[in-house]
């Protein structure tokens, strides 16, 4: 713990411009939302004056924040469940999405990106599904894989193609001064890929995973809305809003969805440090 707080202070201290950039932002962000709020809910002093239909929506920031923490001690009023149990059903089809994608865009991305014929072989089907957005699918998803890897396809569709489409521009990108020096060293077909195409891929991939795991929050959220098991939030965003009304609830929902995409974007980041640190790349 005491690591973490170091590290934590250190980057503050050596980036503590973008910090208090980013904290100014929150601010006016929040005080703006505060003030609409507000102004939504103000007395109507005028007599035959109704108030905005739109009041019941827009909760103040206060009463989201409560909702968020009141959600995590205590079980929503519609799936009995606590927000720890519909984060961890998020966070399983999200891992189980990402290791498909991963597993299946790296090695396809790399062989697109370094063999013309399986370039030419591959473009056709992935340039006809590419364009799909991926909730287009989720209606066919949740009825022929149900709802247990329905969502989880859904995820997989949603960070696949990033992954896919950076690794194999990467691949293709490695120049190739790089390619004839390892080979002028005596490097084999198979070391070629260790040692040089894969280090410099490695910026692209993490890119692709990165972008990839935004996109598989928003399809996750989609695919739980319409419908899931064992819970998730967005599950619980659509049961607050459609079924119980608490609006509040429903905006601390996303927000759990907001910090859960930060903390996986994070991870991200803190593991292509440590590689580029391993690889001596940076």
């Amino acid at each position: 713990m005491n690591r973490l707080v170091g590290a934590v202070w250190k980057y503050i201290r050596s980036n503590w411009t973008k910090v208090a950039l980013a904290c100014v932002s929150l601010i006016i962000f929040v005080a703006a939302w505060w003030l609409y709020s507000n102004y939504l809910h103000a007395e109507w002093p005028f007599e035959g004056q109704v108030p905005s239909e739109n009041m019941d929506y827009l909760p103040d920031p206060h009463q989201v924040i409560d909702a968020f923490i009141d959600s995590f001690l205590h079980k929503d009023p519609v799936s009995h469940l606590y927000m720890a149990s519909h984060i961890y059903a998020s966070l399983k089809r999200i891992l189980f999405g990402f290791a498909l994608a991963f597993a299946l865009g790296v090695p396809l991305g790399l062989l697109m990106g370094r063999s013309k014929n399986a370039e030419v072989f591959s473009k056709p089907i992935v340039e006809i599904f590419r364009p799909i957005p991926p909730l287009a699918w989720v209606p066919i998803f949740l009825i022929a894989l149900g709802f247990l890897w329905g969502p989880i396809a859904i995820v997989f569709l949603g960070i696949f193609f990033p992954i896919l489409l950076n690794v194999t521009f990467g691949a293709r990108s490695v120049e190739p001064v790089l390619i004839d020096a390892a080979r002028t060293l005596g490097a084999e077909k198979r070391h070629l890929f260790s040692k040089v195409v894969m280090p410099f891929t490695l910026p692209y991939l993490m890119t692709g995973i990165k972008v990839g795991l935004g996109v598989g929050w928003m399809c996750i959220v989609a695919a739980e809305m319409l419908g899931a098991v064992g819970g998730g939030v967005g599950y619980y965003i659509y049961n607050m809003a459609y079924q119980a009304g608490m609006f509040e609830r429903m905006y601390a929902g996303m927000l759990v969805i907001g910090l859960l995409s930060v903390l996986t974007t994070g991870v991200a980041e803190l593991i292509e440090r440590r590689l580029y640190k391993w690889m001596g790349m940076k």
